[in-house]
């Protein structure tokens, strides 16, 4: 049976959609064991040749040769295969050539229904493929819609699509149609519609591979991401250490006139990123990532509880802390540690005491 249309049309899908020309093949003998069945009798015992070259398909339903026929759908009397072949016997097996055009409409309705849900199956399948082969990664995709209703933003990501909620997008920052944004491919989930990507702009790892995207000696391995403390759209704090003593850790990620940070920041939507040098002495550690504060001393409290005192100039106290105690609260994230922030003359002020007791807990 010559039919080089459906080849082209096979190959035509491969292109645009992914799915490779042996799984629909696949597809369509399983159709067409479905329609035998149906139209059969209940025989799917059926040899399926196909000849992608020459563009050619056959469909032939196996009979056991009897003396006398009682099911015409399972079996064909050896008269009438003596006169096609002489070399058979009663007991053999032997392929009646098929038209799928003579297996019914009803037949063929079942087989429509069942291609069109292997092309569903197959695409859901490429889905996860591609989403698979991105995940954990740092990916650009293409803003194909925003809901103007509640902003969540549909994107492509090579051919597959998925959803950006509102919630995993940085700020303020509104997307437009067309935007080139970087995401990260969080996670894979399964729902009767197929697979979902979590796709994350808020996630510390989107930071984390951003780095290793824009410096090399990250990349290389030479300078190491230690940890990351992120409030998305506001404030990060991230933690560097040198691998190589000829290598400035932070310098590197800074890079000249800030030119590598500052790509960075701008993906980001201008968020601050205060990059700190790692140490395993907690002292230091803690002082670091109290940046942009001076302190003055840190003291630690309870080593197996991990909390420390720490000291600073008294016109630092609101720099230590922070807006509504954010410095503070990233440090502890930072670096595992509570951290209580005391002024060096003991005193608060008026307006400092309340906010210093209560975020220096954080």
């Amino acid at each position: 049976m010559n039919n080089k249309e459906l080849f082209a049309a096979l190959a035509q899908m491969e292109k645009e959609k992914g799915i490779p020309v042996d799984y629909m093949l696949e597809q369509i003998e399983r159709a067409i064991k479905v329609a035998c069945k149906n139209n059969y009798g209940g025989n799917e015992n059926v040899v399926f040749k196909v000849n992608p070259e020459k563009g050619t398909f056959d469909v032939k339903l196996v009979k056991t040769v009897v003396e006398e026929v009682e099911d015409p759908n399972f079996e064909i009397s050896l008269e009438e295969v003596r006169k096609k072949r002489k070399r058979i016997d009663i007991g053999d097996e032997y392929e009646v050539a098929l038209d799928p055009k003579q297996l019914g409409r009803i037949a063929v309705q079942t087989a429509r229904s069942v291609i069109r849900q292997g092309i569903r199956d197959g695409e859901k399948g490429q889905m996860r493929k591609e989403f698979e082969s991105r995940l954990g990664e740092l990916v650009t995709a293409t803003v194909e819609r925003v809901d103007p209703t509640n902003g969540m933003a549909t994107i492509k990501i090579g051919k597959a699509i998925a959803t950006l909620p509102r919630s995993e997008q940085i700020g303020d920052r509104e997307l437009r149609e067309g935007d080139k944004i970087k995401v990260l491919v969080a996670d894979i989930k399964d729902n009767e519609r197929g697979p979902r990507a979590m796709i994350s702009r808020t996630s510390p790892e989107l930071v984390k591979r951003l780095f290793e995207q824009e410096v090399p000696e990250i990349f290389d391995g030479q300078v190491e991401i230690k940890a990351i403390a992120r409030e998305a759209g506001s404030r990060t704090k991230m933690a560097v250490l040198s691998n190589d003593e000829n290598i400035d850790a932070i310098g590197s990620c800074i890079g000249t006139r800030g030119d590598r940070v500052n790509r960075i920041v701008d993906e980001l939507g201008n968020e601050k990123i205060d990059i700190i040098e790692y140490s395993e002495d907690p002292i230091a550690y803690v002082a670091a990532a109290l940046s942009p504060a001076t302190v003055l001393k840190v003291e630690i409290l309870d080593e197996s509880q991990k909390s420390c005192k720490v000291t600073v100039p008294d016109g630092q106290l609101s720099l230590a802390i922070g807006n509504k105690g954010q410095n503070a609260r990233l440090a502890a994230r930072l670096t595992g540690w509570k951290i209580d922030i005391r002024p060096e003359s003991g005193f608060y002020g008026e307006d400092e005491d309340d906010e210093a007791e209560e975020e220096s807990a954080e």
